[in-house]
């Protein structure tokens, strides 16, 4: 069966229909959703498959999104239709598995049973065998200046089949519509469709492959890269020839400014730092990856934020779930303990501008236990809420035991529960 076959059986579309419908996802330029999306694939799906066959089918632009990065400036998505998500998922499919014998194992991201953590697990390792001096290179905008004619050629190294070829190369070339008007996609593979990832990977296997020659020691995460040697002088020498081959023979280009040499203490690689415990690397949340989750915390405690307690509380279960199980290997028992205190009081000052009315004040807090002189005083002062809220009373009267029955979420027991 020739490639372009696997990829437009039945069962190959079929799944990764299944995978575009449970990403979910938002819609691109012809606003068809993913919910619209079986009915579509049901009346148009052979018509399609003929148009791919004959090389007549044309991807629709993706439709351009900016998200704000950590430094200020926009990260540019490129969100294709879900007909054409549904494709390129259906390519991944069938050439990951083919690309998987090619990878290195130093090669971490956007892989079947690999992860962020197993890629700073190696770092660690490889950082307490000696390996302390690290070359960070930073590839500026590398989703955006790709070669797509250099990618394309090593791509049929492997590939032969010339409609899977011509139909990646199609996506490559679909444009991106900005503010209504078209604009071509020469260059770069965008960030936001299913391809993205593996052609990606494919691209930067070529770097792998030429670190794995030179015998050196390596994590890669997409087009984050590190590389560990163990004098400084290696290191120099690593950095400007590195740097040489990125450029001339993959066609990229290495951010000077940003590319260093650094001991593991200035390095902040896939959201963690790392400190020296007793001669021995360890792994912590980097200072950056600190600072915003306070302010994402911030956001969700808010007191001028008017929802429901319920709905705050879910909203800090997932923020807390989610960022402790992905740093879940690092160091942060007392930042546990601190953010927690410090979440504990903005719910307590939450709860009491919810309260509002002195005479609601009072009731509240003889119900939970307070003497009638104590929460007379505590109700009528004229202090501020941030103050009342961090008073021996309300700590007593909405102790961590009943935020807990509550619903709130505490950080530290969760990290007690998954830290490895």
């Amino acid at each position: 069966m020739e490639l372009i076959e696997k990829v437009l059986s039945n069962q190959n579309l079929y799944e990764a229909y299944l995978q575009v419908y449970r990403n979910k996802g938002a819609s691109g330029i012809d606003g068809v959703t993913v919910d619209e999306l079986g009915e579509y694939l049901y009346e148009n799906k052979e018509e399609i498959k003929k148009q791919i066959l004959n090389r007549k089918y044309k991807p629709q632009p993706v439709r351009r999104v900016e998200i704000p990065k950590e430094n200020g400036k926009m990260r540019l998505l490129g969100i294709p239709t879900v007909v054409d998500r549904v494709l390129q998922q259906a390519l991944v499919q069938v050439l990951s598995p083919i690309y998987e014998l090619q990878f290195s194992n130093s090669s971490y991201g956007f892989r079947s049973l690999r992860s962020c953590e197993m890629a700073v697990t190696r770092s660690l390792e490889l950082m307490n065998d000696g390996n302390d001096y690290i070359v960070d290179i930073d590839l500026e905008r590398f989703f955006d200046t790709v070669n797509q004619d250099k990618l394309i050629s090593i791509i049929r190294r492997t590939i032969k089949d010339g409609e899977v070829v011509s139909l990646i190369r199609k996506f490559l070339q679909s444009g991106v519509m900005v503010n209504g008007v078209e604009q071509a996609t020469l260059t770069g593979t965008p960030q936001g469709g299913n391809l993205s990832p593996l052609l990606s990977n494919i691209m930067l296997n070529e770097l792998d492959k030429e670190l794995e020659a030179r015998g050196l020691n390596f994590t890669r995460y997409a087009d984050d890269c590190l590389i560990y040697l163990k004098s400084q002088k290696a290191a120099e020498r690593v950095m400007e020839t590195i740097t040489k081959f990125i450029e001339k023979k993959l066609g990229l280009i290495v951010n000077v400014s940003k590319s260093k040499i650094s001991r593991p203490k200035g390095i902040k690689y896939l959201g963690f730092g790392f400190y020296n415990k007793n001669g021995t690397w360890r792994p912590k949340p980097h200072l950056k990856s600190v600072e915003k989750l306070i302010q994402k915390l911030k956001k969700l405690l808010c007191r001028s934020w008017s929802i429901s307690l319920d709905h705050r509380l879910l909203k800090l279960k997932q923020l807390i779930y989610g960022w402790v199980n992905y740093f879940k290997i690092a160091d942060m028992k007392k930042l546990m303990e601190t953010l927690d205190e410090n979440i504990r009081r903005k719910i307590r000052v939450v709860i009491w501008k919810q309260w509002k009315k002195m005479t609601r004040k009072y009731k509240n807090l003889r119900k939970l236990g307070i003497t009638h002189e104590l929460a007379y005083m505590t109700a009528t002062t004229s202090k501020g809420n941030y103050v009342v809220g961090n008073t021996r009373c309300l700590k007593i009267a909405i102790n961590n035991k009943r935020l807990n029955k509550r619903g709130l979420v505490s950080l530290l027991d969760r990290y007690n529960k998954v830290h490895i």
